[in-house]
């Protein structure tokens, strides 16, 4: 991999993927839109799904101003035929499948039935099914890698959003079981476990205005003192993507700022 220019963004990616066909599965804002765009900043062919049409339309303009292949489509990621289809026309439209990414979350927070099937039906299910989708493009690729976006409440007891950690836990065992499954198809999986990442009406972003006391509770837990940037988590995904993450499989990276290591 070679060291590439962005021109159009004026930014320098690390990172060579011309020729790579990225699907990202929720991928309209946040962490998805910056997965996406990173992937097209360094040459690849990129298609998003994601519920919202306006934010989809700003979404794959930003993809197709780097001068790759732009591919978007409205998708309810809870619907099984409804990722059924978007794979299909994403595959046919990008040529394959290189990379799947599935970014998608129910945002399960509170302990009711609605939290608990949203973020089983999303979180898990859909990553499930687009995989499944996906799988004979993976199998022939020659850079088959599939990444899910969890998180790091998966990894401790969360009794604000009991839900939430639990299916992101799951997540996490199921990426060990499917890059083991997959590991005769040369096929690579892993995850990305992001702490708490502010962006412009994401979470954070509205909590700092509707509950700023567990805002700055949030904070004060992060050791290097700030909210991460999408940007931070695209930089991983395309280290976790690329050949020089050859050799890794089966693995959730935190991405953090030490947030963990304070429990």
């Amino acid at each position: 991999m070679s060291t590439t220019q962005d021109t159009t963004a004026g930014q320098r990616s690390r990172f060579d993927f011309q020729g790579y066909r990225v699907v990202v599965a929720g991928g309209s804002k946040g962490i998805g839109r910056s997965i996406a765009l990173a992937f097209a900043q360094a040459g690849a062919s990129v298609s998003v799904c994601a519920r919202g049409e306006a934010a989809l339309d700003e979404v794959r303009h930003a993809i197709a101003a780097q001068g790759v292949t732009a591919h978007t489509r409205s998708c309810d990621l809870s619907d099984p035929a409804a990722i059924e289809a978007y794979i299909r026309e994403a595959s046919e439209v990008l040529g394959g499948i290189d990379v799947l990414v599935n970014n998608a979350s129910g945002y399960g927070f509170t302990n009711d039935d609605a939290s608990w099937l949203a973020g089983f039906n999303v979180d898990i299910m859909a990553a499930v099914r687009a995989s499944h989708a996906a799988l004979p493009h993976l199998k022939v690729s020659q850079h088959a890698c599939i990444l899910h976006t969890s998180s790091i409440a998966g990894f401790h007891p969360s009794p604000r959003s009991a839900p939430y950690a639990a299916v992101k836990a799951a997540l996490n065992q199921y990426t060990s079981s499917q890059a083991l499954a997959l590991a005769r198809h040369h096929i690579r999986v892993n995850a990305i476990a992001p702490g708490s990442i502010e962006f412009p009406d994401g979470l954070w972003d509205r909590r700092k205005a509707e509950a700023p006391e567990l805002y700055h509770q949030t904070l004060a837990k992060i050791p290097f003192g700030r909210y991460g940037k999408p940007e931070e988590i695209a930089n991983v995904a395309l280290f976790l993507a690329s050949p020089f993450a050859g050799w890794i499989t089966g693995q959730t990276l935190c991405v953090d700022g030490g947030q963990l290591l304070m429990g």
